[in-house]
């Protein structure tokens, strides 16, 4: 019957045991977990474990070979040592039990031990086989049955196995080995040898049973030594695999670190060479390759320098007689009433090409800071709606002379980001200009969405789309799709590259999409913290509307085309 107090003490100790053994499954998967790594980042590990375990297969297989061959060898000396001697004890044994016939229980049992005795204090051997052999225990017993019923014999008859006595008694010279279990409990091996006395008038059988004790205090010697020495040997190639493989090890470290600092910015780190070896080469051919690469990025870095250089000076120098001309073409776009009509029409183009020349200049000004590096990021934590506003109307007279409509969707709550207002206005103007030029008079979707940690902006029309590979051509300068297409908006090539540049200096990213038929689509992401990454975007690309035909819902502001141009459009007033 179980006590309350033993019934609390039970789940006591099994919770105790749950916390033991969780404990060491946490350890042991920690342990694992870190042979894991060391494993993947460490050559020299790797190594040193792969020789080792490979040694520790080698050794054990050379060590069972050696015990096998020693144990047979042992036990092949012993048996043919033991069955010499057994029938150097038969001969004895056929001596002395001459004559005997048909006597009592008791005289049969007194000549049998008198035998015994005889073999026990004579030499049996005439070529030292008895000293092979060892000591030995005799045991004599007869071929039938005495008038009690039992075997006659002498000595520890019970000692040998039934199985052998089969084979003896049908006059067949046997071994066996045998474990006998005495009194006290203890267990002793035999190598029992036994053979039929055919010399003597009633059948006997003479059994020598020979200890193994001293065989198996040798094979535990051999596996000891095996064992220290396998244990010895397997330490040593542990520490020579270390020690060579460090040695290997080492200058690949040594070039990797100098690979990773060049790659950082030093161009000046060199590996050191020593002796005129494989990894002196390497390091010889790794110097050669860095000064080689250190002469092209010096080269490429001036020629950047020079070019970025040019085209400032060159902006810079073109804006005064730029000036100079805007102001004549100013004088006579204000004077073309009198001019002729073809004189008329001249000035107007004159007054348009020059108003797209200025506008390159200024993105080649701006393009080439950004080149430089010099451009600083003037961002502040702001509502991010009201700029989508701005660009959206900056735009509303290029959508209404293109025929389109520009469709703004904004979150209902505020959007706060830390960004600038002026980039982030003019990456959205680009894009928008850009969509109003492609869209072949379909709508353009300006979206706004953020999460927690980052702000996303698309812009989206239904035109004539993006072919294969495309998508990531549009931020190339000066690259169009079509060069066949005649611009609405007179950009200048640089705005989607521009748009790049001042989204890689908030630390975010623009991206584009479309597929022929099905219109485009750029997405801005922002980041709302200059020290937090953007992370996953708020809006996707592809567009969920990607094969929508109608405008999408949600629209909270339009900005259609004016009423003259569809006025114009539809015939009106002509």
């Amino acid at each position: 019957m179980t006590t309350p107090a033993a019934g609390r003490r039970l789940p006591a100790f099994a919770r105790s045991t749950a916390r033991l053994v969780r404990r060491v499954v946490v350890f042991a998967r920690r342990r694992a977990v870190a042979f894991n790594e060391l494993w993947k980042h460490s050559l020299q590990f790797r190594v040193t474990v792969s020789t080792l375990a490979l040694s520790s297969a080698v050794v054990f297989v050379l060590g069972m070979v050696l015990q096998n061959q020693i144990t047979e060898r042992l036990l092949d000396t012993k048996r043919d040592a033991a069955i010499a001697q057994t029938r150097a004890a038969a001969d004895t044994a056929a001596g002395e039990l001459v004559g005997l016939g048909s006597e009592t229980d008791e005289a049969l049992t007194n000549r049998l031990e008198n035998a015994l005795k005889k073999i026990a204090i004579t030499p049996t051997s005439q070529d030292a086989a008895g000293s092979a052999a060892g000591t030995f225990v005799p045991v004599l017993a007869s071929g039938g049955r005495n008038q009690s019923g039992d075997v006659a014999s002498a000595g520890p008859f019970g000692n040998v196995p039934p199985r052998l006595r089969q084979f003896v008694e049908a006059d067949q010279t046997s071994w066996l080995e045998h474990t006998v279990t005495d009194a006290g409990g203890g267990r002793t091996t035999y190598l029992i040898v036994g053979t039929p006395l055919n010399t003597v008038a009633s059948p006997l059988q003479l059994y020598l049973l020979f200890p193994l004790t001293t065989e198996q205090n040798t094979v535990s010697t051999v596996q000891n030594t095996l064992l220290v020495g396998g244990l010895v040997l397997l330490l040593l190639l542990a520490g020579i695999t270390n020690l060579v493989t460090r040695q290997v090890v080492r200058p690949v470290r040594q070039a990797a670190a100098a690979a990773e600092q060049f790659a950082g910015g030093d161009l000046d780190q060199r590996l050191a060479v020593l002796g005129e070896d494989d990894l002196a080469k390497l390091a010889v051919s790794y110097n050669e390759m860095a000064a080689s690469i250190q002469r092209q990025i010096r080269q490429l870095e001036e020629f950047g320098g020079l070019q970025r250089r040019f085209t400032s000076d060159v902006s810079h120098e073109l804006r005064t007689p730029l000036t100079t001309v805007r102001m004549a073409a100013d004088v006579l776009h204000a004077s073309r009433e009198q001019f002729p009509a073809g004189l008329a029409r001249s000035t107007e183009l004159l007054v348009d090409e020059l108003d797209r020349f200025e506008a390159l200049l200024g993105d080649l000004l701006e393009i080439s800071r950004l080149d430089a590096g010099v451009e600083e990021l003037a961002a502040e934590f702001i509502d991010v709606r009201p700029i989508a506003t701005r660009a959206v109307e900056q735009v509303r007279v290029i959508a209404g002379n293109a025929g389109s409509s520009v469709e703004l969707v904004l979150p209902e709550d505020e959007v706060i980001a830390e960004v600038d207002a002026r980039r982030v206005e003019r990456i959205l103007r680009n894009l928008l200009a850009n969509a109003v030029d492609h869209s072949e008079g379909k709508p353009v979707v300006l979206t706004v969405g953020a999460n927690e940690t980052a702000v996303a902006i698309t812009v989206r029309d239904h035109g004539v789309g993006l072919r294969p590979g495309e998508a990531d051509l549009v931020f190339n300068r000066f690259w169009r799709a079509d060069p066949s297409r005649n611009r609405r908006t007179g950009g200048t090539g640089l705005g989607l590259a521009i748009s790049q540049e001042d989204a890689r200096l908030h630390g975010g990213e623009l991206d584009a999409w479309g597929e022929p038929g099905h219109g485009a689509c750029f997405r801005l992401l922002l980041p709302r913290s200059q020290d937090v990454p953007a992370g996953d975007p708020p809006l996707t690309l592809p567009p969920p509307d990607r094969f929508a035909t109608e405008v999408p819902l949600g629209i909270i502001d339009v900005t259609a085309a004016p009423e003259a141009i569809f006025a114009e459009r539809e015939g009106i007033g002509q």
